[in-house]
């Protein structure tokens, strides 16, 4: 597969591999599926791994050890930290508040090395800005562990442009990361504009705008009841219906280009940069090689122009979340 640098010290694939699903969000998780998918994605030459301590919390992680661990010296894991975790709850119940004091960024670190099973995690982001705690002491503590030797690079998820550039000004960063797709355009303007300008990589997260893009989701129904997205404004019975026609001009795009309707929707992302390193979710074979074919899908400049106009995100009803998550984005 093509690759890209996410900064200055990752050469990754040029489409990598959200983890989360597997064991946290969606619901009815297989491990072993989970593992020969992982194992399939290396083989077809994905090397960026994300993860992170919150998904499950814990079993993401351990996960990602079991189906890594014979392929260490192929491929690049990302983790995160950030969140309080109550280990005796599940799922996003188990978030109970945001941490990002230097102690805790420590102790996260050496719990994830362990878990991952790993001397080194190669890309180390802050789950979620903390308000409480100033970037700069929060990056001093994570650029220790680089000197260390206990962690490669450093990221930021869902951080605004000032966040970004205060943290790149004490250790460089080598990749953002936040959800970033045709219906999600958030990044757009100050965020990838500051990315090109320091020289440094983005990580989109949902570039399937979390399924419904593929064009097989169309109602709550279509996903089972502790799938997370039932809470998720975008995702009620009203906004799917209102959105479906979008999705309708996207797969007649799609088949008339010869591609799948999400292999339409994730090389649109890719597109957008030679900096842009997506991670769509994938719990199945079959959707993985779909997704690692869209870097090979050539989509001209009028090509990009239509899609994004035709699907601009004001078309689209109702917000990628509720209030309160959505408060700790773009920080």
């Amino acid at each position: 597969m093509k690759t890209r640098r996410l900064g200055p010290h990752l050469t990754v694939s040029a489409v990598g591999l959200g983890c989360m699903g597997m064991s946290h969000a969606y619901g009815g998780q297989d491990e072993q599926e989970s593992i020969r998918t992982l194992h399939r994605a290396v083989e077809l030459g994905v090397t960026l791994f994300d993860t992170a301590e919150a998904y499950g919390p814990f079993a993401n992680e351990i996960l990602v050890c079991k189906a890594l661990k014979p392929y260490r010296d192929k491929v690049v894991i990302a983790t995160k930290f950030g969140f309080r975790l109550d280990t005796s709850k599940k799922g996003a119940n188990a978030m109970s508040g945001l941490d990002s004091r230097p102690d805790h960024v420590r102790e996260v670190a050496e719990a994830s090395l362990k878990r991952l099973g790993v001397e080194v995690i190669d890309l180390f982001y802050q789950h979620r800005v903390d308000p409480q705690v100033p970037i700069e002491d929060t990056v001093g503590a994570m650029a220790d562990l680089v000197k260390e030797g206990k962690v490669r690079a450093l990221g930021l998820s869902e951080a605004g442009s000032a966040i970004i550039r205060r943290a790149h000004a004490v250790h460089p960063i080598s990749a953002p990361q936040s959800e970033y797709s045709l219906w999600t355009r958030d990044p757009e303007g100050e965020i990838l504009d500051t990315c090109r300008e320091l020289g440094i990589g983005f990580v989109p997260f949902s570039p399937l705008g979390r399924g419904f893009l593929t064009g097989k989701i169309q109602k709550p129904e279509d996903f089972g009841a502790e799938d997370f997205r039932r809470t998720l404004p975008r995702f009620s019975t009203e906004n799917m219906a209102a959105n479906a026609s979008l999705v309708s001009m996207l797969e007649e795009m799609a088949r008339e280009k010869g591609v799948t309707t999400a292999q339409l929707a994730l090389a649109w992302v890719i597109n957008q940069g030679d900096f842009i390193v997506p991670i769509p979710g994938a719990r199945k074979i079959a959707h993985l090689e779909q997704n690692v074919a869209a870097a090979d899908v050539t989509l001209l400049p009028e090509e990009l122009k239509t899609l994004g106009d035709m699907l601009a995100p004001d078309k689209f009803a109702g917000k990628r979340y509720g209030d309160a998550a959505m408060s700790l984005t773009n920080r």
